[in-house]
C-alpha cells in the first residue's frame, strides 16, 4: 500500500500545531492511502516541540516523526531536512499554520494516482473553493513573482509560490536543493520544470489566509529574494 509523506517546517506555531494535526488526522486519503507526518521542528522558541511530542503521546495511532534544528535555519532548511527523512512513494508540503486544508490532499493526489502527473501545484488563485480576501498588493506580488517564473521556466502556473505542492517523491528527492528560507518555491518550481519529460499539473485549492498580527512570516524582503531566486535558478545557477 502507498503512503504520503508529509512534510511540516514548524517555527513557533506551539498554541496551534494540534489543529493542523487534528485535521491531518481526520482526513481519509482516496485508494486507502497511508500518511506518514515528518515534522521538522526549526529550532522554535516557544513550545512548538513539547505540542508535538504531547500531541504523538495522545495519538498513538498517528505516524509522526518529528527533527528539529539545533539552530534556525529557515523554512527552505526545514523542508530539505524533510524532504531527505521522507519513505512515502508520494510527497506533499503542508504549512504549520491553519491557510490550507490538508482534507483537499486528495484533490492533488488525483492526478498522480491516474498517472498524469508527476508533480500536482495546488492554486489559490482558480477554481471555485472559498479564498480569504486579504491584501491587495500582497496578491500582486505573488501574481508577479508567478509571471516571472513561468517567462524563465517556460510553464504556464497560476500559483507558484504555493504552499501546496505534491511530488512523487523520488523526483523532489532527486533534486538538489540550496534555498535554506522563502526561495525555495522559486528555486523548486525552476529545478522542477528542468526534470526530463516532466508532467505538472495544477489544481483549485481552499485559501484561508493569515494577517500579519494572526501570525504571518512572508514579507517584502522575502519577495525580493524571491525574484532573486527566479533569475538565479532559471538564468544563471543551473544547479
Amino acid at each position: 500500500m502507498k503512503t504520503l509523506s508529509i512534510v511540516i517546517p514548524a517555527y513557533n506555531e506551539g498554541p496551534t500545531i494540534h489543529r493542523i494535526l487534528d485535521k491531518i488526522k481526520q482526513v481519509e486519503l482516496i485508494n486507502n492511502l497511508n500518511k506518514e507526518v515528518i515534522i521538522v521542528n526549526d529550532c522554535s522558541t516557544d513550545s512548538t516541540l513539547d505540542s508535538i511530542e504531547k500531541y504523538k503521546v495522545e495519538n498513538p495511532e498517528m505516524h509522526i516523526q518529528v527533527f528539529s534544528h539545533a539552530v534556525n535555519q529557515g523554512k527552505g532548511a526545514a523542508l530539505h531536512t524533510g524532504i531527505k527523512k521522507a519513505t512515502g512513494e508520494i510527497l506533499v508540503i503542508q504549512d504549520a499554520d491553519l491557510e490550507y486544508d490538508p482534507k483537499e490532499y486528495n484533490i492533488l493526489l488525483e492526478p498522480i494516482l491516474r498517472d498524469f502527473a508527476d508533480v500536482v501545484y495546488g492554486s489559490r488563485f482558480m477554481g471555485g473553493n472559498p479564498h480569504r480576501i486579504l491584501f491587495f498588493w500582497h496578491s500582486i506580488g505573488n501574481k508577479f513573482l508567478t509571471f516571472l517564473s513561468n517567462m524563465l521556466t517556460n510553464l504556464n502556473l497560476t500559483d507558484m509560490e504555493t504552499c501546496y505542492k505534491m511530488f512523487r517523491t523520488e523526483i523532489i528527492q532527486s533534486i538538489v536543493l540550496n534555498e535554506k528560507r522563502f526561495g525555495f518555491e522559486p528555486e523548486v518550481t525552476a529545478k522542477v520544470s528542468r526534470v526530463p519529460k516532466i508532467r505538472i499539473y495544477e489544481v483549485g485549492i481552499s485559501y484561508y489566509g493569515r494577517t500579519f498580527e494572526e501570525g504571518k512570516k512572508i514579507g517584502w524582503k522575502d519577495g525580493v529574494r524571491a525574484i532573486y531566486c527566479i533569475l538565479k535558478y532559471n538564468l544563471f545557477s543551473k544547479s
